[in-house]
């Protein structure tokens, strides 16, 4: 196949800066007006939550704008305080108008190991890890604290008309707190209700609010550049750095978990369908089969780029690659038996495995003599149903609909045939050698039954049945299938990008 044009336009080169890496969050404004510009406003109050990742944030609003109803304002800031105001009571609003909207953070994200902040400056991307990713969301509290306190006035005017009756004898039942064990200890502490107290009992931290102008708020932002070259102030080579000089392949298996992405590939193939992933823990005999399976024709320089170790000697490969497969002119096939277990039938008629064999051996030495082959002359001489034949055929070869004939998925390969190779080109002709009488047998027994039949007629193919269970009735019919194969889309994709 002749590799696609895809050149490289650019390399940028991708720096690592730790500076920042436990201080750094992320926050983010989902429900925000696209016509809010919250970046320029004032804050007038910030705090923070450093166990459980809280922040909220108090932006002021413009009460002398044309745009603000200062008659709602001042409702809003009545039904949070009342009018009795306690000095002693923390206001909403302490200018008796609503002047600033807050927002609480919550965490939409709980790892976020595999997110970071990138700068791109001067042709070259600084990459800092992320502490945690929060969602700031407006918090209406004023509402809570009006419904508070009219229930609570509610309440006293309840309590105050009832003063002189007698109170109700109210039953008090007692209960035991029993001692709990270690498992039911951390079951309550994973609970939302025991959360959500830890969660309140928290103080609320004041911080500082530097504004994006101020020269702190640059300082903290030049943190966010690493150090050019991989060296550190001191002249020493950053370690940081140095991790991302490593090999595509080698930084894919870093950023892809290999567990995760396993379970996860497992639950979703069918049975026998082996995943890339659990592709590189088989031995290289396994490899081989199964590549060659999945694959059905394919050149050597095709499975070494497969391969997951691509440091293996190819003469290694050229030593194993005849236990499982034969080289068809300069292409290798996957071996019949591996196609057709032992004890198993087709899917469709049911024909044994011997018979499948048989048949997929005598069509691929018709490959090693010709280009093209027709099938009702192969399921003459085969004698097996057209389905049958027709699923051979496709698996190793595309048919011609112009000369309804049948050729190699992949054109004749012998001119690129490497001195191994010929070795065991020259091997395996000796091998279909000595099986051509077995298969001449064939076609003579064919001839023979065509030459015997009456002048007029026509020679009706016997099929093959599956095997019954006794008494039962029903046809026993398990589909043949390989031991294991890779997702047919893999191979097909790593082969057309290769």
């Amino acid at each position: 196949m002749e590799d696609e044009d895809d050149p490289v336009v650019e390399e940028i080169p991708v720096l690592l800066s730790k500076t920042l890496a436990e201080d750094l969050y992320l926050l983010q404004y989902p429900v925000k007006s696209s016509t809010a510009a919250l970046a320029d406003s004032r804050v007038v109050n910030c705090c923070v939550k450093p166990i459980n990742q809280q922040i909220k944030i108090d932006y002021a609003l413009n009460a002398a704008s044309a745009n603000y109803d200062a008659f709602k304002g001042e409702q809003f800031a009545l039904a949070a305080d009342g009018k009795q105001r306690d000095k002693s009571q923390l206001l909403t609003f302490r200018s008796g108008t609503m002047d600033k909207q807050s927002f609480l953070s919550s965490k939409p994200i709980e790892d976020v190991s595999r997110y970071l902040v990138c700068v791109l400056q001067d042709g070259e991307m600084h990459a800092t890890p992320l502490k945690g990713i929060v969602s700031m969301r407006q918090l209406f509290s004023y509402f809570d604290k009006q419904d508070k306190r009219t229930k609570a006035e509610q309440k006293a005017e309840q309590d105050a008309d009832g003063v002189g009756e007698d109170d109700e004898l109210t039953q008090v039942t007692v209960k035991f707190a029993r001692a709990e064990n270690e498992k039911v200890r951390k079951a309550r502490e994973k609970s939302f209700n025991y959360l959500s107290k830890m969660e309140a009992e928290e103080p609320w931290c004041e911080a500082f609010w530097h504004e994006k102008q101020s020269s702190t708020a640059e300082l903290e932002r030049q943190k966010l550049f690493g150090v050019s070259g991989g060296a550190s102030g001191s002249g020493r080579p950053d370690p940081d750095s140095a991790a991302l000089s490593v090999h595509p392949v080698e930084y894919l298996d870093m950023l892809i978990s290999k567990e995760k992405t396993d379970r996860n590939i497992d639950s979703l193939l069918p049975s026998r369908v082996v995943c890339m992933h659990k592709l590189k823990d088989l031995p290289l005999l396994e490899q081989l089969k199964v590549i060659l399976t999945d694959a059905k024709v394919i050149t050597f320089q095709q499975i070494l780029r497969l391969l997951s170790d691509r440091t293996v000697a190819p003469e290694k490969v050229l030593r194993l690659l005849p236990q499982v497969g034969w080289l068809i002119r300069g292409n290798w096939v996957v071996q019949s038996e591996y196609i057709y277990p032992e004890c198993s039938v087709s899917g469709t008629n049911g024909v044994s495995a011997e018979q499948m064999c048989k048949a997929r051996d005598y069509i691929l030495y018709r490959f090693t003599k010709c280009d093209k082959l027709e099938r009702h002359h192969l399921t003459t001489i085969t004698q097996l149903p057209t389905e049958e034949v027709r699923e051979i055929l496709r698996s190793i070869a595309v048919l011609n609909t112009a000369s309804r004939t049948w050729s190699m998925l992949l054109p004749p390969n012998d001119t690129f045939l490497t001195v191994d190779e010929q070795e065991i080109s020259d091997r395996q002709s000796a091998f279909w050698l000595a099986r051509s009488e077995k298969f001449s047998e064939m076609e003579q027994c064919s001839s023979s039954a065509a030459a015997a039949a009456p002048p007029g007629s026509t020679t009706k193919r016997v099929r093959k049945r599956s095997t019954r269970e006794g008494g039962s009735g029903t046809t026993a019919s398990t589909g043949a299938s390989a031991s294991g194969t890779v997702s047919t889309s893999t191979i097909s994709r790593q082969l057309s990008n290769g």
